[in-house]
């Protein structure tokens, strides 16, 4: 058995302007992290007692004899890239999928780590973002942009680009931090789910049909990412609370992306948590529900947490390990 261990991703700064409808005519840069919590994939050879050959177990479990007749996209596509029969593959995480963290490049991510170790090779972290790229834009055909996978590939505080002369060409550059600036920002950020989760990929599609009427909003979530990301560089001044201004303006620029980013209840809580010390936050991911991300001195997130005590509140930590495989045992001969 194999298993690995993929982070999920906070997108700070510069989320949209990771599509390539956008960087191969402006560049583009994102500043994104990932956290401590993760994607578990377990792979195994099936054990031949079975009428079924393949067994996959996540929100619903499927038990196929043909890898043509699986219904989730990712997992057909890679066993049959891969080659593989006679498998058992389960998924578990340690938060909800469609909820803007990432989840589906981290299951992806997760499971070509876990079939590549299967395989007997060691994949980089670059050609693991990569071909999760090509696998959900090329032949999954699904509108993602790029920082998700690259987030969970390399793990990390980090500054991402974007060339316009794109093929395959990000570079990924880890934000150093001291051990000060990092303790703040793991007593200060809270996530808090909505409760709703959504398919990302349709509200996207929606952002990218208006991407040139968008021009201008992008334009400045680009500088904002610029700005955020030498906060960090310099680490001098109030960073959270700068750290939470920037967020909560990069919040109102993105609500104008698309009618579908947000609604009332993610409008009354994100109200509610800046009137209980939230300096800032956003929703992560596309918008439309999932987990909003909430920045706040540490001396007040305790009364936020209570003022936010109806929906579910997740402290985090950054996670500086990407993908990995965190165990390995051969299978066994039948």
């Amino acid at each position: 058995m194999i298993i690995s261990k993929t982070p999920f991703r906070v997108s700070l700064f510069g989320g949209g302007t990771d599509f390539p409808d956008w960087f191969l005519e402006n560049g583009g840069e994102v500043v994104s992290m990932s956290i401590d919590k993760y994607c578990y994939i377990s792979v195994r050879k099936l054990p031949p007692f079975f009428d079924h050959i393949h067994r996959i177990v996540y929100s619903r479990i499927e038990n196929v004899k043909d890898v043509n007749d699986i219904q989730h996209p990712v997992v057909r596509a890679l066993l049959k890239k891969y080659y593989f029969k006679g498998l058992e593959i389960h998924h578990d995480a340690d938060l909800p999928a469609r909820s803007g963290l990432g989840s589906s490049s981290a299951f992806t991510v997760g499971l070509i780590k876990a079939l590549s170790a299967k395989k007997g090779k060691l994949i980089t972290k670059k050609q693991l973002a990569c071909d999760a790229i090509d696998l959900e834009r090329n032949i999954l055909k699904e509108n993602v942009g790029l920082q998700d996978q690259i987030a969970v590939s390399y793990g990390g505080l980090n500054n991402i680009k974007f060339h316009k002369n794109f093929d395959n060409n990000f570079v990924v550059n880890p934000i150093p931090i001291s051990n000060k600036i990092l303790e703040e920002l793991n007593s200060s950020l809270l996530l808090v789910f909505t409760g709703i989760s959504r398919f990302s990929s349709v509200i996207q599609g929606d952002t990218l049909a208006a991407i040139k009427k968008n021009y201008s909003n992008l334009s400045e979530i680009a500088k904002i990412a610029k700005i955020g990301l030498k906060k960090f560089i310099d680490q001098d001044g109030d960073i959270i609370n700068e750290l939470g201004l920037l967020l909560d303006e990069t919040w109102q620029l993105k609500k104008k992306l698309s009618t579908s980013v947000s609604n009332n209840l993610i409008d009354d809580l994100y109200n509610l948590a800046k009137k209980n010390g939230a300096i800032g936050g956003k929703v992560l991911g596309a918008g439309g529900g999932g987990f909003v991300l909430l920045v706040a001195k540490k001396e007040n997130i305790d009364a936020l947490k209570k003022a936010m005590s109806k929906f579910v509140v997740v402290p985090f930590n950054i996670d500086n390990t990407g993908s990995v495989v965190s165990y390995y045992q051969p299978d066994r001969d039948y």
